[in-house]
Order: structure tokens, then C-alpha cells, then sequence
């Protein structure tokens, strides 16, 4: 069946072929689709269990992942030894430079006090041996040989002093150089300390009456000699005349 339309614009009418409606060709098929199982429980589709070949899947993916884990923990075991490892190394390195700075720093303040007194008592050796050549040239200079009868007496007076002069300087030196005696330096010194400290009276106490006239008549035996060979010149000289 043909139907005849008017259209507006031409004035004319054209001839449609009538065609079948149907009610299919207004229906939203996409949110009737939606919506239609919802509607209708017997088209959805219910949950299935997982098959044999998808739990084995997911068991693999949790080993890998836990080997994963365990590949991380220890990348970070093995950090946490070498921090470890870097703290402790750090704690002894500025533990061992404060110990060595202190022990540095102690040790120059020792050798440079030790120096001083080096050299200090380098230059009062070089002196005491200055005067040991002095005093060695003086007493081999004295010769005997040369003496007359009219000199004698005043050469053997000037003999003897230069050798008392000699010997004074020698046990002026012992006091201050122990090596002199064979003894350590050590020992000396804290000897000569504890005399220091003991008082005049304590000395005189220690020695009897006997042992203080040896000790005077030993120290001024040369004096005595002198003045004993110098009177016996004297008289020989008077005796001659």
C-alpha cells in the first residue's frame, strides 16, 4: 500500500511505500540490555568456582611475589649490614683521631720539654768538657823536670793548685753528670733529691763524732798537705842557708 505525503517546502507530494511498523525499532536495545537482567534473574550469570588451571595460576603468582618479598628483604638485610658496618667504622675512626690527637698532642708537649732540657744540658756538657780539656792541658803542662832549686818550692805550690783546681772541677761535674760515676741518671736524681730534703741536723745525726772528723779530714787533707810541703820547703830552704 502506498500513502501519499505533502511536503511543505515543494508543494508536492511524493509516494511513500507504506512499510510495516514494528515496535522492536523503538526500543534502546543498549540500556534495555542493561537493565533486562536485572529484571529477569534466570538471564544473569551466576558466579562459577575457579577452575583447577586458575588456582595453580594464582598459587605461581604468590610464589613469585613471595620470592619477590623475600629477594627485597635481603637487598635490605644486606643495606642494613653495610650502614651497620659504615656506623661502626665511623664511630671508630673518630674515636681513634680524638685518642691520637690527645696523645699527639701530649707527646709533643713531652719532646719539645724534653728537647729543652736536651739542648739545655748539651750546652752545660759541652761547657764541663771544655773545661775537663782546659784543666787536662794545664795539669800535663806541669813540668817537673824544668824545676830548679830556687823555684821548686813555688812551682810545686802552683803544681798543686792546678791539680786541686783539676779535682774540683772534676767532682764539681760528678754532681751534675752521674754518668761520670757509672750511675743511672735516674737513680741519681731522685737520690740527690732525697738528700736535698733532709735537713742539716738529720745529716749531722746520721754520723758519730768519729766518722764527721774523718769526713772533715778528708775534705781538707789537700789543703793541709799543701801548707805541710810548702812549710817543709821553708825549713829547707833555712836550713841550706
Amino acid at each position: 500500500m502506498r500513502a501519499k505525503s505533502l511536503q511543505p517546502e515543494t508543494g508536492c507530494y511524493s509516494a511513500v511505500m507504506a512499510l510495516p511498523i514494528d515496535e522492536a525499532d523503538f526500543i534502546d536495545r543498549e540500556v534495555h540490555g542493561a537493565r533486562e537482567p536485572a529484571g529477569n534473574p534466570q538471564l544473569a550469570a551466576a558466579p562459577r568456582p575457579p577452575t583447577r588451571e586458575e588456582l595453580a595460576a594464582k598459587v605461581s603468582e604468590a610464589q613469585h611475589r613471595i620470592a619477590e618479598l623475600k629477594r627485597a628483604q635481603e637487598e635490605l638485610e644486606r643495606e642494613r649490614s653495610a650502614l651497620e658496618e659504615a656506623r661502626r667504622r665511623r664511630a671508630e675512626f673518630e674515636s681513634g683521631r680524638a685518642e691520637v690527637i690527645d696523645q699527639l698532642t701530649r707527646g709533643i708537649g713531652l719532646l719539645e720539654k724534653a728537647e729543652f732540657e736536651a739542648r739545655k744540658s748539651a750546652e752545660g756538657m759541652a761547657r764541663t768538657l771544655a773545661a775537663f780539656k782546659e784543666a787536662l792541658t794545664q795539669v800535663e803542662a806541669i813540668k817537673e823536670e824544668t824545676w830548679t832549686l830556687e823555684n821548686w818550692n813555688t812551682e810545686l805550690t802552683r803544681a798543686l793548685t792546678t791539680v786541686e783546681n783539676a779535682r774540683m772541677e772534676m767532682n764539681s761535674a760528678r754532681l751534675k753528670w752521674p754518668l761520670l760515676d757509672g750511675v743511672d741518671a735516674a737513680a741519681r736524681e731522685q737520690k740527690t733529691e732525697s738528700d736535698a730534703a733532709k735537713a742539716p741536723a738529720d745529716l749531722l745525726r746520721a754520723h758519730t763524732f768519729g766518722e764527721l772528723c774523718k769526713l772533715g779530714f778528708a775534705l781538707t787533707w789537700p789543703l793541709a798537705l799543701v801548707m805541710l810541703l810548702a812549710f817543709a820547703a821553708l825549713i829547707f830552704v833555712q836550713l841550706n842557708r
